[in-house]
């Protein structure tokens, strides 16, 4: 099924179902000017412009059933924002939102907020302690801290709870459902999810990528069938791998990739290209099939270049644009 969004005042909402679309564009809410954009397109349309959109497609779908058996809770969100992105995710009545400690920007009133030890998949925390501190030490082997935090509405109507980047780059949201309730993705890319996903570990079978894949030992493994937000640095490039389709990435521009992707470490082969290339002894190699996200800033990068430049690493102020270049500087101090 294709995912829909809808951009209103420059601020990108979704995803929702076509019957969704079609409901709201027949109600008023939306007109048709109002960009949308889903799966296929090159760039959002307007709502006039989409075959699906116009003519008896208008009439009101009737709304699908509730998924059932359903763990994850459901909840609608917005993302605001193209450098420094953060997202509103909307609860209703009892429902919750789990995010990495630190990553809350506001929330309304009567939304409580509760540490746990683990993940917060467990929806009662009725198991027993060395269940929840197994939950625990999964966070901790990937470098997160042994606790999260679980955002819960306790009023009537709507709560909204928001949570933000930590660098520049975008918000990606992905329903687990879409990705045989399964993702990989780099430890630190984890921003949010709905309450009933799981957040545990991946050991890299082969020891090439244990010792050289830029990310250690360990990637985090996301479960369930919700939605979870993931955090990565620059432009988000989504590829769809055929089988037996190969790409090579830098190994830090790697965010997550389904399950069916196979990862490996490869050589660049030549070592002149990997002395003075500036590019690393390695590469990344996935084979599909399967679904690869790729930043194009690794944070690692980007802390790289600020360490370099800071006066503690002997960097210096270079004077850009000045013609007396560090002698401006001389009377700083």
């Amino acid at each position: 099924m294709a995912r829909w969004y809808v951009a209103v005042n420059g601020t990108s909402t979704g995803p929702f179902s076509l019957d969704q679309i079609r409901k709201s564009l027949a109600s008023g809410e939306y007109t048709d000017t109002t960009l949308v954009w889903r799966d296929g397109f090159s760039d959002w349309l307007p709502m006039g412009e989409v075959e699906e959109l116009s003519g008896p497609a208008r009439e009101a779908a009737p709304a699908p059933p509730p998924v059932s058996g359903q763990r994850a809770h459901e909840i609608d969100f917005k993302i605001f924002g193209h450098e420094m992105q953060f997202v509103e995710i909307e609860l209703d009545p009892g429902e919750s939102a789990v995010s990495e400690a630190g990553a809350m920007m506001y929330m309304s009133d009567r939304i409580t907020m509760k540490t746990v030890f683990g993940d917060g998949s467990d929806e009662s925390q009725s198991g027993g302690f060395f269940d929840r501190m197994l939950g625990a030490g999964k966070r901790l082997i990937t470098g997160e801290s042994l606790f999260i935090t679980v955002f819960t509405f306790e009023g009537q109507g709507k709560g909204r709870v928001a949570f933000a980047s930590p660098y520049p780059g975008k918000i990606i949201p992905l329903d687990l459902k879409k990705y045989n309730q399964r993702l990989i993705c780099q430890k630190d890319a984890f921003l949010c999810a709905a309450k009933g996903v799981s957040i545990g570990v991946a050991f890299q079978k082969k020891i090439g990528v244990a010792l050289f894949g830029g990310e250690g030992f360990i990637m985090q493994k996301l479960e369930g069938d919700g939605l979870v937000f993931l955090h990565a640095g620059g432009t988000i490039v989504e590829k769809q791998l055929e089988p037996g389709e190969i790409l090579r990435v830098d190994t830090g521009c790697l965010v997550g990739l389904t399950e069916t992707v196979q990862y490996d470490i490869e050589f660049v082969g030549d070592v002149k290209s990997a002395l003075f290339g500036g590019e690393g002894f390695f590469f990344a190699t996935l084979r599909g099939p399967g679904h690869v996200w790729l930043q194009s800033l690794p944070f690692s990068r980007l802390a790289g270049r600020i360490w370099r430049a800071a006066p503690q690493a002997g960097g210096q102020s270079r004077g850009e644009g000045s013609v007396l270049g560090g002698i401006a500087t001389m009377f700083e101090r």
